[in-house]
């Protein structure tokens, strides 16, 4: 194997690492604390977690500084590692924007990893699917900084384009998480007629057309891919696992203690509406949820009030249905099952 001093995969990346500004940071503290030892924490999520390696490397070279990294799982800005944070003069996460959050200090920096890969050709193969005159755009954090490109392509085309804002946990016009889709149904966005998402994978769009109940047409910068979504196989799925989980007597709701994603009190009105109903429920607390975790528990289904993609991503996995929120609240009879919506955390909905 090459040693890493030779390898030269972060400028190779699709994205944008900030390397020099993380230099800069990391000198601008070393000035203030002569002669001490400069403590630096990295955090990547998965996807980023391969370039980890060649980071801590640069940084030990170019600022002596010692380099700790996270290798836990990272789920996103809301999934910040507070025992590295604490051991940390500086700590530096890769790959989301930064959330509105409690508790987390001035040690931490975000470092977006913008993609560099160009949108352009990716917008105009959309335009063919998009059929309505007001195009609403929504992306993640990697493609923000090119919106305005798209929008001037989709307006040379003779269309209305809106970039809505989301609430205070969205740093930028357009931009949804996958706990977070207010820029797809905030007030600004009632005037598009469908959304072009631009980005890779389905779950933030299914969580935009869920929440905002409009067509979206999906383009992949990276893969050239072009579709209209269809939420179809999405919710057949979740209409078994809520089906598996109407005659539950027995519920475990789930609290995760990460600083982004602490919801005691959702949990609590759970606990009370499930009582209320006749069933037995208990709150457990943890930090990562796994569905390993969940099989000394004996419940016969549980609610998710961790991060939401748990109760989706891993859903085969566990040994009992997991629910989101809403649609505990279908099988409690509260919520019709056209009113479901994908769980989101909004402006404040954490504890």
């Amino acid at each position: 194997m090459e040693p890493l001093k030779t390898i030269s995969s972060i400028s190779a990346s699709s994205y944008d690492f900030e390397i020099s500004a993380v230099f800069d940071e990391i000198k601008k503290l070393s000035k203030t604390k002569a002669g001490e030892e400069i403590v630096v924490g990295l955090q990547f999520p998965e996807g980023l977690k391969k370039h980890a390696l060649e980071i801590a490397y640069q940084i030990e070279e170019k600022t002596g500084a010692t380099v700790y990294i996270s290798a836990d799982p990272c789920f996103g800005a809301c999934d910040l590692d507070m025992r590295l944070l604490e051991k940390s003069d500086l700590f530096f996460h890769f790959g989301h924007a930064e959330l509105k959050q409690k508790n987390i200090g001035d040690k931490v920096r975000f470092i977006e990893a913008r993609s560099k890969a160009d949108i352009s050709e990716a917008v105009k193969n959309a335009l063919p699917l998009l059929t309505e005159q007001t195009i609403g755009l929504l992306t993640t954090v990697q493609h923000v900084h090119q919106m305005n490109t798209a929008k001037k392509i989709l307006e040379e085309v003779g269309k209305t384009v809106i970039i809505a804002n989301g609430d205070e946990r969205i740093a930028y016009p357009g931009q949804i998480l996958g706990c977070n889709f207010s820029a797809a149904h905030s007030k600004e966005a009632e005037d598009c007629g469908e959304f072009l998402y631009i980005g890779s994978g389905q779950f933030h769009p299914i969580g935009a057309a869920l929440s905002s109940k409009k067509r979206v047409v999906c383009t992949d910068p990276f893969t050239s891919e072009v579709f209209e979504l269809s939420d179809r196989k999405f919710l057949m799925q979740r209409s078994a696992v809520i089906g598996n989980a109407s005659d539950a007597q027995v519920f475990c709701i789930l609290v995760s203690v990460k600083n982004g994603q602490y919801r005691k009190s959702l949990a609590e009105q759970i606990k009370e509406k499930a009582e209320a109903n006749g069933k037995q429920a208990f709150i457990l607390f943890m930090d990562f949820v796994s569905p390993d975790q969940m099989l000394s528990f004996k419940a016969d289904a549980f609610v998710n009030t961790a991060c939401p993609r748990l109760a989706i991503d891993d859903s085969g996995r566990y040994p009992a249905p997991v629910l989101t929120p809403q649609e505990f609240e279908i099988v409690l009879g509260e919520r019709a099952w056209k009113d479901l919506v994908l769980d989101e955390i909004l402006e404040g909905g954490q504890d």
